[in-house]
């Protein structure tokens, strides 16, 4: 799908910043600013009963997640976290006129926004993650997109559905895992803070359409992780990066940089000019964001794979998926890469732990163990190290965060399926005007800087870590600080 192109009248440059921080699990009040405070959806687990429950509860994500991703998918669930955590991450946002508040996973590999509405058949009304759920009322400010209108059109491959013009215009999504979601589409206002000022904001809306569930089936419906829906990041006309870059609100460009170390974050929509980052093209006409893979090396020495292992095309290709918390490779690199990690340690004991590889080892793994590095069209790389791809599960304990694509769903065993483990302390920038993704090693608790691009200055995006307003546990769960701040732009 080719990108819109960026109006050249606007200079207003979007800015969302995430600050992640280590913080208490407890639901967060209403913000008067307009901050959007997004958290890790679950916890870490302490003793080994709970790390193995944990692990299983890490695969069975993953499981859905893949499932989603490779079936005929317009909107799988995803989001971001480290193995240990399980960790999803989720924002209120506000939507209506007044606004009112909801809480929705972060996902940059679903295209629409949609919530929950009210009435709606089978959706939680309680949430084990200790927030409070609201159903969305379409009466109040919002309209009824109907069948006749263009995003309907759109959204049904340029044909006018069935039904007749005054109809609302719906949607079902029946996911890989046989969860699914049934509604209609709405536009209705999204609330967000306009920086008028150094450190100050000006409170602006921008009408979107999304959906609006009225049915859930299948793990949607469960109440222990319950959410009001899901706040999509892909490269659809139909997603919200989309809507607002059309209407000349922001470049249709965004980044992510977070810190799985110090608890801090970016995330903003712009064109990124300080650090630089080196990107590789997109492969066209893909729903997701899939690039092409050339080679993997282990401690500097490249895997002898056949020439057609990354070959893009029906269920190949390397997908970039923030939204799976691991790695996923073909059975055949997979065997290889393990046999190359573990070519010094031969006789080490490995277990498996719900399809996890999980050894015993004491000293630094990044001293032990050799840095994987991906090789991308471009002549871009990707560097893994020890420490990213070995997670601690107990007292000396390692598991390996590749795992067996082949284990997975038949249509996906020769898919490479890149997820947080890899992307994490990475600035990831994501052009969708020029069909380019690229990222580079950074630290993610500093800052970046954004083009203006009327005038052609640049701001400082500042990491947040919040976690000095709040008792300090590392123990319990991760929060963002998600900012929205738009500068002001000049029409002639």
């Amino acid at each position: 799908m080719a990108p819109s192109p960026r109006g050249s009248s606007f200079s207003r440059v979007l800015l969302l910043v995430l600050a992640l921080s280590v913080a208490l699990l407890a639901p967060v009040p209403a913000a008067a600013t307009s901050v959007f405070r997004v958290r890790r959806k679950f916890p870490r687990h302490g003793g080994a009963e709970e790390a193995e429950e944990h692990l299983a509860g890490l695969r069975r994500h993953d499981g859905r997640r893949h499932g989603r991703l490779l079936g005929a998918v317009d909107l799988p669930l995803g989001g971001v976290g480290l193995p240990t955590e399980t960790g999803l991450y989720y924002t209120r946002i506000e939507l209506g006129a007044p606004a009112k508040g909801y809480y929705v996973q972060v996902d940059t590999g679903s295209d629409i926004l949609w919530v929950n509405c009210i009435r709606c058949d089978g959706c939680p009304t309680r949430s084990g993650l200790g927030i409070e759920l609201t159903q969305y009322d379409p009466a109040g400010s919002g309209s009824t997109v109907g069948c006749d209108q263009e995003f309907c059109v759109a959204n049904n491959g340029g044909v006018p559905p069935t039904c007749s013009s005054d109809s609302p215009c719906q949607f079902r999504i029946t996911y890989g895992d046989g969860s699914s979601t049934t509604g209609f589409y709405v536009t209705d206002f999204l609330q967000y803070d306009q920086v008028s000022g150094n450190g100050q904001t000006t409170p602006s809306n921008a009408s979107i359409t999304f959906g609006c569930g009225a049915q859930l089936g299948g793990d949607l419906g469960s109440s222990s992780q319950a959410l009001d829906g899901i706040l999509g990041f892909g490269q659809s006309n139909s997603s919200v990066l989309s809507q607002l870059a059309d209407a000349g609100k922001v470049p249709k460009i965004f980044a992510h940089c977070l810190d799985t170390v110090h608890g801090g974050g970016i995330f903003a929509i712009g064109n990124v000019v300080q650090p630089k980052v080196k990107t590789t093209p997109l492969v066209p006409n893909m729903p997701h964001y899939n690039v092409n893979l050339k080679g993997i090396a282990v401690g500097g020495a490249t895997l002898q794979l056949p020439t057609n292992t990354f070959n893009s095309g029906a269920n190949q290709g390397t997908i970039i998926d923030s939204g799976t918390t691991l790695a996923y490779l073909p059975e055949s690199v997979y065997k290889t890469l393990m046999a190359a990690v573990f070519d010094k340690y031969q006789d080490i004991s490995i277990h498996n732990i719900n399809d996890f590889l999980c050894f015993q080892f004491s000293g630094s793994v990044d001293d032990g163990f050799p840095m994987i590095t991906f090789s991308f069209e471009g002549d871009l790389t990707l560097d893994v190290y020890p420490h990213d791809y070995l997670f601690q599960n107990g007292n000396d304990i390692y598991c390996i965060g590749f795992l067996n694509g082949g284990l997975q769903t038949k249509d996906g065993k020769d898919m490479v399926l890149l997820g947080d483990l890899v992307l994490s302390n990475k600035l990831v920038v994501y052009d969708l005007e020029n069909q380019v993704i690229g990222w580079t090693a950074y630290n993610c608790s500093s800052s970046i800087k954004i083009e203006d691009d009327k005038t052609g200055s640049t701001y400082t995006v500042d990491a947040h870590n919040i976690s000095s307003g709040w008792k300090f546990q590392w123990h319990n769960s991760w929060i963002l600080l998600f900012v929205i701040t738009i500068w002001r732009y000049i029409i002639f």
